[in-house]
């Protein structure tokens, strides 16, 4: 009888550390033997000082705050509105006939290019980056919800049908569950994009609280260059986090999905 040992490079957490330090342990070699510029490329060490240094700093703390509360709450309201619309689209087909020309002008277009335009329309920038994040991921659960229910077993659909259900109990009771898989997908994806967006509009729209208004302010000091890769991996840490909770929230909520999916392999 085989035991299942399970080695710690299994991990895709292991693994994932080993490569940021390899690649960190590289920059740093590189450049304490003189391959680059350390004025333009910072050592990986005296970045990860700085920071350290500004995780506890109080005004960067409240910048981190300003992005996290307009990224929540802009992505909260992506889930009320992307949800129900993607719902009624893929739910009723004259509708999603009807919108499809509209939605396929609107998708392509770069969320960052309307930043100029919604700066003029929106005087609060907290309401500008809720917008912008509305606009931008709306996209992956509209899409996402729209494909799940295309998903949906007939089957089952027409079985709920012979017995009675109207329309809306069949969406409640078979589609909505079915697809909810494809939903979280989506809220996760257009969770990154969220944070993406929080922070550029802050870069280019300016404000005086955000990740992006400190990497702005940052670049006039005189340790431009560190201070802006610092802050930047702060971001980065925030892109990873919201990910991998969301992630661990879809293994939690939907084992079946993954059961199911893994039997098909």
């Amino acid at each position: 009888m085989r035991l299942n040992v399970r080695r710690p490079l299994d991990s895709p957490l292991v693994c994932g550390a080993l490569g940021v330090l390899v690649l960190l342990a590289a920059e740093e070699a590189a450049g304490r033997l003189g391959l680059f510029s350390t004025l333009q490329f910072p050592l990986a060490s005296t970045v990860l000082v700085n920071a350290a240094e500004l995780i506890v700093d109080p005004d960067f703390l409240m910048d981190i705050v300003a992005t996290v509360l307009a990224w929540a709450l802009g992505l909260l309201l992506t889930v009320v509105v992307a949800v129900p619309l993607g719902l009624l689209l893929g739910s009723v087909p004259p509708v999603e006939r009807a919108l499809r020309p509209l939605i396929e002008f609107m998708r392509p277009i770069p969320s960052v290019a309307i930043i100029p335009l919604a700066s003029f329309i929106f005087s609060e920038r907290l309401d500008m980056k809720i917008a912008m994040i509305l606009y931008a991921s709306t996209w992956p659960i509209l899409i996402n919800t729209m494909y799940g229910l295309r998903e949906v077993d007939p089957v089952a659909k027409e079985t709920l049908r012979t017995f009675g259900f109207s329309p809306l109990q069949v969406l409640w009771r078979v589609s909505l569950p079915s697809t909810a898989p494809f939903i979280a997908t989506g809220i996760r994806l257009a969770a990154t994009i969220a944070l993406i967006l929080a922070i550029s509009t802050e870069l280019l729209a300016g404000g005086s609280e955000g990740i992006g208004t400190f990497i702005i302010l940052a670049g006039s000091s005189p340790d431009a260059v560190t201070l802006t890769i610092a802050a930047t991996f702060w971001a980065g840490v925030l892109g990873v986090l919201a990910n991998g909770a969301f992630v661990r929230a879809e293994r939690r909520l939907f084992r079946w999905n993954a059961a199911r999916a893994g039997a098909t392999l």
